[in-house]
């Protein structure tokens, strides 16, 4: 951006300022300089890494721009540095539209991958070999900028693809983030940019220092450290993570112009690079032919680890624009790019011992205690074995050292034990035949994995039902987390989930930590929640295999709960999506004394057991159509996506079959996914698009 003349000229004008900033002569006749100089200095730090001045004259001569600013109000620009941080706090986050579309994209994992995806794009083009662009697969939060006539006009982030949220204010105290950039140099008017905001290590370590000084708890990883600071609501805060933003795509720009800087993917970079962009120009390549792109690829992630951000891969596109608009795009991804996703990231660690935790419905679960061991940006300490099978399967020992990695950069689990690596001290893992914690026999239903403890008033099994009734999904008690919970329950305030609706709240007002503004947020919520409508109390209940989607069926067959009472096994399975392991458990609770009587007790103390349901059918886009989600999604919440079904009037089932008409597909999906696929009728989709979907009706 600056050449070798620029850069002199620019740090003899530093000498000058900073010694006219000690005597105190500076005034509004060198303003401009001043802007000037500190952009430079901006750029050395935030772009190239290379600072030519120190902190502390970086600081001066901030202050002095920002003391004859505060005299000459009427002469601050919106691109001065001092406009960076703003004063107050942001009230919110409007939704706006992108220009265009951020689409994902397709993920390959091995060079039969990549290979495959080459030879698509040559039949698309009708050439025989092209030329890529490959550059980092940055691992942070994605956004959109846009300028207009120069200057910064506003971020976004990604939100759905389609809109986001308008974060502009945070957008300005990133560094590297140029105010304003002279694209009307190239003849361009308006212009939209999408890029990456990191943490990169370094500054994620200090962060979680100082963290630890004031006894708060750390940052999960540098990726989620990014997103969760462009929705902080103090910019002052954001300002002070030393965030950083690559940017790597141009997605829209008007006036058309022919400028050579915009016929290829790698100089459209280049000029964001020379405009004071923070481009991957240093990490890009420009290769001819697939067999390059696997050899840097293949390099790149050799070098990983050393890097001072975190990526998870690299992304490969066809370098000529022409040839991208030529190929096109899906709904879900462009045809002309593709991500190359490194390996999982694995560590090795020490077995140290077996935890055995009891779950809400008595399923006990081994927790192996590892040595904590850095993997992916996290400490990992503890690593669920699931049940009994998978210990014996994978012959773990106490003291073995093992595999450990993290399924999509984010479960943890053992992949194996490094046998080879055994002394003869190693111990077997001894399976408890009574629980851990009432002392109850345990039993291990006929075709079932897991082993578990009937005991209905087991303390551990009562405090996780007592969690779940409280949670978002369920009676979505605010301010009554697992925390709470545990603490009421061990204190004797709390014993069973009617106890929520008879907390003594006299005597919580008298916790330390227990304010009176708190506690009237409790009650009130604990208030609120009594009005609930009857599927989540149902799921609530946590019946064993009834989720979300089974509690809204039963809720729409009844008028009141109790009527379940009466129904038998084959009349459950009558309703829609109610198979006979289902109907046999919902059977069997109702059938139980002591559920009747929660359920009385509940209903004695004010919620609401009627169902309130219609006859009327919601109307909207998706009438008539029935769906059902499987894996992980990574941009809604499974809760949400379902009720955005339900208000454009489709249907939620819970299993697959021939009545169901679109699968949408997360990451990590099973059983359900392959069973979908032999019936020709369900339309399978990816989570965008199921977005798509929505949006384009």
């Amino acid at each position: 951006m600056y050449s070798s003349d620029q850069t002199h000229r620019l740090q003899k004008l530093t000498t000058t300022l900073l010694a006219q900033a000690r005597e105190k002569a500076l005034d509004k006749a060198i303003m401009e300089d001043l802007r000037e100089v500190l952009r430079f200095h901006e750029y050395r730090y935030a772009i190239l890494n290379d600072p030519l001045i120190s902190d502390f004259e970086y600081d001066t001569l901030y202050k002095a721009l920002e003391k004859i600013e505060q005299e000459f109000p009427g002469l601050i620009s919106p691109d001065s540095p001092t406009q960076r941080v703003a004063s107050g706090l942001t009230k919110e986050f409007p939704t706006v539209q992108h220009l265009v579309p951020m689409l994902s994209l397709e993920n390959s994992y091995n060079e039969e991958d990549l290979l495959d995806w080459d030879r698509k794009a040559r039949e698309l083009t009708g050439l025989e070999e092209l030329d890529y662009c490959i550059e980092p697969k940055f691992d942070g939060a994605s956004i959109s900028l846009i300028y207009e006539n120069d200057r910064l006009l506003r971020g976004v982030t990604r939100g759905d693809g389609v809109a986001g949220d308008e974060i502009t204010t945070n957008i300005r105290q990133i560094r590297s983030v140029p105010l304003s950039a002279a694209f009307s140099r190239y003849g361009i008017q308006l212009i939209e940019i999408r890029g990456e905001v990191l943490m990169n290590k370094s500054n994620f370590a200090k962060y979680n220092a100082q963290l630890a000084e004031q006894n708060i708890p750390p940052l999960a990883n540098p990726r989620n450290a990014a997103a969760g600071s462009l929705r902080i609501k103090d910019p002052k805060e954001v300002s002070r993570r030393n965030l950083e933003a690559f940017l790597y795509h141009v997605s829209y720009f008007t006036p058309a112009t022919d400028n050579l800087a915009l016929t290829t993917h790698s100089g459209s970079l280049k000029m964001l690079w020379d405009l004071g962009f923070r481009s991957p120009q240093k990490e890009l390549r420009t290769v001819k032919g697939i067999r390059a792109v696997i050899d840097y690829c293949h390099d790149f992630e050799a070098q990983r680890d050393g890097l001072p951000y975190e990526i998870d891969g690299m992304v490969i596109k066809v370098d000529s624009i022409a040839l991208q608009e030529k190929m096109g795009m899906t709904t879900h991804h462009p045809r002309w790019a593709i991500a190359f996703k490194f390996k999982a990231r694995q560590a090795t660690s020490v077995l140290r011992k077996v935890e055995f935790q009891v779950g809400r419905t008595g399923s006990i679960t081994p927790v192996a205690k590892i040595d904590p061991v850095p993997l992916s940006g996290v400490t990992v300490g503890s690593v669920s074995l699931f049940n009994e099978d998978v210990v014996r399967e994978k012959d773990l020992r106490i003291g073995d050292h093992v595999l450990v990695e993290r399924a999509g950069d984010v479960i943890p689990y053992i992949v194996k034990p490094l046998a080879e690596l055994r002394t003869g001290k190693e111990t077997a893992i001894v399976f408890p035949t009574h629980c851990p914690v009432c002392g109850d026999k345990l039993v291990k239903p006929e075709g079932e994995a897991v082993w578990r403890c009937v005991n209905l008033n087991c303390p551990a099994q009562v405090v996780e039902r007592i969690i779940h009734f409280a949670s978002k999904d369920a009676m979505d008690i605010r301010s009554f987390g697992e925390a709470n919970v545990r603490k009421f329950y061990d204190l004797g305030f709390l014993t069973d989930i009617p106890g929520i609706y008879r907390l003594p709240f006299d005597k919580i007002r008298q916790l330390e930590g227990f304010g009176e503004k708190s506690v009237h947020n409790l009650a009130a919520a604990v208030d609120a929640s009594r009005q609930q409508p009857l599927h989540r109390l149902i799921f609530g209940l946590g019946i064993r295999y009834v989720g979300e989607t089974t509690a809204k069926v039963l809720a729409a067959a009844v008028g009141h709960l109790t009527d379940l009472a009466g129904y038998s096994i084959e009349d459950l399975q009558a309703l829609e999506d109610v198979g006979p392991k289902v109907a046999t458990s919902v059977y069997q609770f109702f059938r139980n004394p002591d559920n009747l009587h929660l359920v009385k007790e509940l209903e004695s103390l004010g919620l609401a057991l009627k169902s309130g349901k219609s006859t009327t059918v919601a109307e909207g886009n998706l009438n008539g159509q029935t769906f059902l989600f499987t894996g992980t999604l990574s941009r809604l919440k499974r809760s949400e996506a379902e009720e955005s079904v339900e208000r454009n009037g489709g249907k939620i089932l819970s299993g697959v079959s021939s009545k169901l008409n679109y699968l949408v597909v997360g990451e990590d999906a099973g059983s359900k996914l392959e069973k979908a696929k032999k019936i020709p009728s369900i339309h399978i989709l990816t989570e965008d698009e199921f977005i798509k979907l929505l949006a384009e009706r």
